[in-house]
């Protein structure tokens, strides 16, 4: 197979799995009916909210719903420029992965809005990977730039994004369930599509509508672990009993209620179809694997490479997240330094292609709209960059992965998928 061909393959292997977890396909069959007297209150948070938020609005059309009733209210922030068109949900924008001031106003916006429902509303939460950096507000006495460059650090530091979330959750008016807490009154359904190893909901946007099962104690035991500094404010917040999250017995959470919409395993096995479809024999590796990029691609590599010499046509298909700990001064992502790691481990053998990409569209990045997603490997990928002088082990070691695939073409730009189940990796090994 040329290497078009398998480019081609390998981009229709990944267009599969964001399709089935778009929220055009995957939030319709979930929008609830609007409360018999109250209003349904919709808040969201997300690379994909805004898309959640017009699947929402066409889903209540299509059951002939007017819009204009005054029965429908509310507002989603998204990355910036992720916005799309509402009719009457408001959707704003904010920062990611650092939070910025419109973080911290959209918050603010989501918390007063739960804070007006009633027990005949209904709060109707749409969540999505991302959220804990597009919903910011600080607890008291700290700021939003001691609270940035904490994010900066954690974000850094290789740390598992559990423990990220631990330290997050507890320095934030909203995170850790206190988004349930700011309704009170009122019944809330959380709609999540899910960006997180093992789709645990209370670490999906750091669980705004989910009692917390980490601690404060956890989370200093984290920022001790991966030696990260911290100001006196935020060392304070992380001392402060009154920042405490609720626990998942907490009775605040009696009347909400969390639905998993679209995951990393729907994601996997729609890619798996579409290789089967394209004649490669699906090996699913996992949907949640975690670890450093470069780790993980040396133990791909050896088993793609096994799999190469017994002569099989296979699509070896993973989901997760990756790591990275960042020690040099490059630009990249978790997917682009794994596809520069296998490239070097399998050195060239012939028949192998792999892509790697994040499916919201961006992979590390300065976070501009047109971030890279990810990037593509074949056969020759080292003798082209060899042809233009470059030195995979020296970008591999500066963490310069998205210079490396640039210069010779082998960036996956996208753009906004507009949803966000986390990366997907495929290998292909053909005969």
């Amino acid at each position: 197979m040329s290497n078009v061909n398998e480019r081609g393959t390998l981009l229709e292997i990944f267009q599969a799995a964001l399709t089935v977890t778009h929220p055009r396909a995957c939030v319709p069959p979930h929008v609830p009916e609007l409360p018999d007297k109250g209003r349904l209150i919709v808040l969201g948070a997300g690379k994909a909210a805004a898309a959640m938020a017009q699947s929402v609005e066409e889903t209540l059309s299509q059951r002939g719903v007017n819009l204009h009733s005054g029965h429908l209210a509310g507002t989603v922030a998204t990355r910036h420029g992720y916005g799309l068109k509402t009719n009457l949900i408001g959707v704003t924008e904010s920062g990611h992965p650092i939070p910025d001031r419109a973080s911290v106003a959209a918050a603010e916006t989501a918390l007063h809005e739960a804070s007006k429902a009633g027990s005949d509303d209904l709060v109707l939460v749409l969540l999505s990977g991302g959220a804990s950096a597009i919903w910011s507000a600080p607890v008291d006495g700290i700021s939003l730039e001691e609270q940035q460059d904490l994010t900066a650090g954690l974000l850094r530091s290789g740390m598992p994004i559990r423990s990220i979330n631990a330290v997050r959750k507890h320095l934030s008016r909203i995170k850790g369930g206190r988004l349930v807490r700011a309704a009170h009154q009122a019944p809330v359904l959380t709609l999540a599509i899910s960006d997180v190893p093992g789709d645990i909901p209370s670490a999906i946007g750091s669980g705004p509508t989910i009692g917390d099962e980490t601690t404060l104690e956890e989370a200093r035991a984290a920022i001790a672990e991966y030696g990260i500094e911290l100001s006196d404010g935020l060392n304070n917040a992380l001392h402060d009993p009154a920042n405490e999250t609720p626990g998942p017995d907490d009775e605040i959470f009696l009347h909400s209620r969390f639905e998993l919409i679209a995951t990393a395993t729907h994601a996997v096995n729609a890619a798996a179809d579409r290789a089967r479809e394209a004649g490669y024999e699906p090996v699913i590796l996992g949907d949640a694997l975690e670890g450093e990029a470069r780790l993980l691609a040396k133990e791909h590599a050896r088993l793609a490479l096994e799999i190469k010499s017994e002569g099989r046509s296979c699509a070896l298909i993973s989901g997760g997240e990756c790591t990275v700990t960042v020690k040099g001064g490059g630009t990249g992502g978790p997917n682009q330094e794994y596809a520069l790691a296998l490239a070097i481990a399998l050195d060239g053998a012939p028949g192998i292609s792999a892509l790697a990409a994040d499916t919201d569209g961006a992979d590390g990045g300065r976070g501009g709209k047109n971030d890279p997603a990810g990037a593509v490997i074949t056969a020759d990928t080292l003798r082209r960059a060899e042809m233009s002088h470059l030195n995979p082990a020296i970008f591999l070691e500066n963490n310069d992965s998205s210079t490396f695939f640039r210069a010779i073409d082998d960036l996956i730009v996208l753009g906004p998928t507009h949803t966000n189940v986390n990366d997907i990796r495929i290998i292909l090994t053909g005969p």
